[in-house]
Order: C-alpha cells, then sequence, then structure tokens
C-alpha cells in the first residue's frame, strides 16, 4: 500500500483547469488577491502555462523522509505521480484530473485492473489535490467556489501583512477546512498560512511560503517551514525540484 504523505488539508480545489475571473470576493480581500496574482506573474501568464513538473515531499532536521514527483499536462487534464510506498514498492499511477476512473496505475512491476486499480486512482487524485494546493494555493485564490474575507492587517517580523481567510462553497476534498494566509503588504507575496482541519478545532496549525523560484516568468514555492517551538519544528515540506513544462514528450501518459 501507498503510504499517503499528508501535512495539509485537503481542500484543494477539484478546479484547477478553470481560471478565476468569475470569482467573487470583498473588495478588499478581492484587491488582495490580484496583487497577489501580479506579483506571481500574472493571471493570464499563469493561465497560459502549458504543464507543470514538481517534487512534494519533506525532510526532518535536514534529512530527506519521502518525496514523489509529479507532472501535470494542463492542456489535456492528465496526471502522473510517481514514488515509493512505506514498503520501497515503487508505484506510478496517471489519470485525468477530476475523474478518477480514467486512467492506469503501476505497483513494483504490475500493472494494476479492478479494484487495485481504482484504488490507485482514487490515491493519485488525493495526491494531486494535496500536493498541488500546497504548491499552486496563492494561484487560486479566486478559483470558483473559494470564499474570501479579509481578516485584517497583522504585523509580524518581516513587516506588515494582510490576512486573507480561505473558506469553500461544497468543493475540494475536506471542504471543511479553513485558512488564514499572511500575505506580505509591501511585496504581495504570501509568506505563511495557518489552518485548520475539517472537523478539529484550533489551535491553528502554522506553517512559511518561501525559497520562491521563477520559472517561465511565474514564481513558485519550494519549501515550508514549521515554526521554532512547534511540535512539528525541524520538519521541512517541499514543493521543489519546479519545471515549466511547454510540452510533454509524446507516451509521457501512456499507459505501460
Amino acid at each position: 500500500m501507498i503510504r499517503l504523505l499528508r501535512f495539509a488539508p485537503l481542500a484543494g480545489l477539484l478546479v484547477l483547469l478553470a481560471g478565476t475571473a468569475g470569482a467573487q470576493a470583498p473588495d478588499r480581500a478581492r484587491e488582495t488577491a490580484l496583487r497577489v496574482l501580479e506579483e506571481l506573474g500574472g493571471e493570464s501568464r499563469f493561465a497560459a502555462l502549458p504543464g507543470l513538473r514538481w517534487s512534494f515531499g519533506s525532510s526532518v532536521n535536514d534529512t530527506v523522509r519521502s518525496q514523489r514527483r509529479h507532472a501535470w499536462d494542463r492542456r489535456s487534464g492528465w496526471h502522473k505521480v510517481e514514488g515509493a510506498g512505506r514498503d520501497g514498492v515503487p508505484f506510478r499511477i496517471a489519470h485525468v484530473v477530476g475523474d478518477s476512473t480514467r486512467g492506469w496505475a503501476t505497483l513494483g512491476t504490475r500493472v494494476l485492473s479492478g479494484d487495485s486499480l481504482r484504488l490507485m486512482l482514487r490515491r493519485g487524485q488525493v495526491m494531486w489535490t494535496n500536493d498541488s494546493y500546497w504548491f499552486l494555493m496563492p494561484y487560486k485564490l479566486l478559483d470558483p467556489g473559494v470564499m474570501l474575507a479579509d481578516l485584517g492587517d497583522t504585523t509580524l517580523a518581516s513587516g506588515l501583512h494582510r490576512r486573507l481567510g480561505l473558506s469553500f462553497a461544497r468543493v475540494g476534498l475536506t471542504p471543511g477546512d479553513r485558512y488564514t494566509v499572511f500575505v506580505d503588504a509591501a511585496t504581495w507575496r504570501v509568506t505563511r498560512w495557518t489552518y485548520v482541519l475539517e472537523g478539529q478545532q484550533p489551535p491553528p496549525v502554522e506553517w512559511s511560503w518561501e525559497g520562491w523560484q521563477q520559472h517561465e516568468g511565474l514564481w513558485f514555492p519550494t519549501r515550508h517551514h514549521a515554526p521554532a517551538g512547534s511540535p512539528r519544528a525541524g520538519t521541512v515540506i517541499l514543493t521543489d525540484a519546479v519545471q515549466a513544462v511547454r510540452e510533454f514528450p509524446a507516451g509521457e501518459f501512456r499507459t505501460p
């Protein structure tokens, strides 16, 4: 069985192929979200990006614990994730985002079918939802189904920040998750978030957003640190090895 590496809520939306133009939000919250998108490289540039590769994993006290590799063709909707389970057995899963009935999967040297395949395709969807939200959340602030709230300003060590509240209108895998996103009021870059999972109670869990890298004119985070003194101190969530893809090789998502 695959061990699902999960450090965050799974409220990442199933509409990542959609644009943001139709979203509604209170004026100041929407203004903040639009400034964030502009800082990232622009909504139109992100919409035109054909595909992405990135890795999702974690390290504890500088020792990498686990990692999986993603490839996402935004034009066709195909997504592939590769990694290894807790037992070291490698897996590959390819599916159409938002449709866990279409795709293929391998476990070790076996090409799966039947119930085993259906289970793996669902796992692939869960991994994509979780891992892509850690990676792309700032691009998705104005997605359909995201409800934004302006929570006012706060001063952190790095300066004045605006706070955005994120909740969800019956979208995603866990729509009861709640986020607070901290946006630097000078740079308009997301620097951290806190969240409370669906069915859980405060205090919220906190992680940084940092290690930003530019690819094809767009900025992506590569590291998320737990704060000192928290139960997760020393743990880093990695969203690294980023590649902006103009065209995937023929057969990238083809059944093996």
